[in-house]
């Protein structure tokens, strides 16, 4: 078998998809868990998504579970859509679930490719497009080893009508648009307040509050949500991840159909 026909089998296939990810419904920046969440809810409503992913792998710290064993806890509230992806649950006691964590990030994966969501790994959303009405209109797209490498490389620009920014812990596209615009961010001081020590009940129970629109065109998911609105952080529990990114896409979808 002749290497370049393997060579550009892989180049044309992805570069076939990368092409068709340029103009998008909703760019969604991580992989990880409510980014994945939300990236599936869309695509079952048709919308046209791509996630963008900075790492290797998928599913940000899920796959690591608690102090990296591989094992998740999941709220009752969230088993109807751990159901939904086909994930196994063990009942631990009543009204909480335990999942085994590599299970629930490959199924979700899996499912998301399935409904005809794009992912790309090794892609960091290093920026924003911003136009004359002060919206987000879309995603900034370097390969991840340029910025690991501290190359100046220029980066290529994605258009999409939706931002969801599913970047975890460093609220990182919060932040661009913050650093980029100042203080407008929908907040109480405009910016992003950082989030607070491990409390679980507090923060589940922010989660879904802050999992909103913060500035046009852009949508919080996840733990960024709670990181910009300065709520506390959970740990190895994830019923409002969950939770939170079909809030998000449910969000999405209304600002793509306006």
């Amino acid at each position: 078998m002749d290497e370049v026909i393997i060579s550009r089998a892989i180049t044309e296939s992805f570069m076939k998809d990368f092409l068709d990810s340029l103009n998008i419904d909703v760019a969604i920046a991580g992989a990880g868990p409510s980014g994945l969440v939300a990236a599936y809810y869309l695509a079952k409503k048709g919308l046209k998504v791509s996630v963008f992913e900075r790492h290797l792998k998928v599913g940000g710290g899920m796959p690591g579970g608690g102090m990296m064993f591989n094992r998740i806890v999941v709220q009752e509230e969230g088993k109807s859509i751990m159901k939904e992806f086909g994930i196994g649950l063990k009942k631990y006691r009543k009204g909480l679930y335990v999942a085994d964590s590599l299970e629930t990030i490959g199924a979700m994966c899996a499912r998301c490719i399935r409904e005809g969501v794009k992912i790309f790994n090794l892609i960091t959303v290093e920026d924003v497009v911003i136009r004359e009405d002060d919206r987000i209109s879309g995603v900034v797209l370097n390969w991840s080893a340029v910025g690991w490498s501290k190359l100046h490389v220029d980066p290529l620009a994605a258009k999409s009508k939706v931002v969801i920014d599913a970047t975890g812990h460093d609220a990182e596209i919060a932040r661009i648009v913050e650093k980029k615009i100042g203080a407008k961010l929908f907040t109480e001081d405009g910016k992003v307040k950082g989030e607070r020590s491990m409390w679980a009940e507090v923060g589940e129970k922010a989660l879904l509050e802050n999992t909103k629109e913060i500035y046009p065109g852009l949508i919080t998911c996840g733990m960024v949500a709670n990181a910009v609105f300065g709520s506390p952080r959970m740990g190895a529990i994830f019923g409002g991840m969950l939770l939170s990114g079909k809030k998000a896409a449910q969000i999405a979808e209304k600002k793509c159909k306006a």
